[in-house]
């Protein structure tokens, strides 16, 4: 038996890199799961079939997170498998390297609404409606305590993201919801790659302990332990899932 077998689970973004491996790890542990996507319909099914093929279920549904309005039936659909909500992991988000000067209104707003406004009312939507016990997992980023040019919109909203989930652990902790952020450092995934040249790679690697980039499931083994049973004593903490990367 698996530790979330009988639990639901909503992971947003879960179409490629962190969100697919968050997906496929909670459906391994028992989690019917159900992730969006935005516009990789492709690699959704993708998730999809492999989820079916090794004994799991999962449903992919179409929809984006700056879309406020769509959010109480997105939870609603979520809860569908078993008729409730257990797990919510806030993984979308739109990542931007821009200079400070380059900013424009309309990038910031964009960037912000997909990163902060949206994943704001998502969980305060999971706060009303998971059940008592429920997880709450946002995803982060390293950048939020190693700045580095070019990254204020991006690591200012996971920031705040951040904030948040301490803050909605000291309102809700009566009923046993738990929520925190993980912190990826230098994770192998298409947006790490397009961002990060040959020698930027390099540097990281040789600033990381444990002497390599990590892996998507590394992030998600830390997902699923906060998404699990024994995670029950941590919350508004955020965990730095970075193989030791100085900071």
């Amino acid at each position: 038996m698996g530790v979330l077998d009988g639990k639901a689970a909503l992971v947003t973004g879960g179409s490629r890199g962190i969100g697919a491996a968050i997906v496929r790890r909670l459906a391994a542990d028992g989690a019917a799961v159900t992730f969006t996507y935005n516009t990789s319909a492709a690699a959704a099914d993708e998730v999809v079939a492999e989820v079916k093929a090794a004994g799991g279920t999962a449903i992919a549904v179409q929809a984006d997170q700056a879309d406020v309005a769509a959010i109480p039936e997105l939870f609603d659909r979520a809860a569908e498998p078993i008729g409730a909500l257990d797990i919510f992991v806030c993984n979308a988000a739109q990542a931007a390297v821009t200079p400070i000067a380059a900013v424009t209104e309309a990038s910031y707003d964009e960037l912000f609404a997909t990163n902060l406004r949206g994943p704001f009312f998502a969980v305060q939507r999971a706060a009303e409606v998971l059940r008592d016990g429920g997880r709450v997992i946002a995803i982060s980023t390293l950048n939020t305590q190693m700045p580095v040019p070019g990254v204020a919109l991006y690591a200012g909203s996971k920031a705040a993201l951040e904030q948040f989930m301490k803050i909605a652990a000291r309102e809700y902790g009566a009923r046993a919801i738990t929520f925190n952020s993980v912190s990826p450092g230098a994770t192998s995934t298409d947006m790490f790659h397009d961002h990060n040249p040959p020698e930027i790679q390099g540097m990281l690697v040789a600033a990381t302990a444990l002497g390599r980039i990590g892996e998507p499931s590394d992030v998600a083994d830390i997902v699923a332990f906060l998404a699990g049973p024994d995670s029950r004593w941590i919350t508004g903490q955020n965990l730095a899932a970075a193989g030791g990367l100085l900071i």
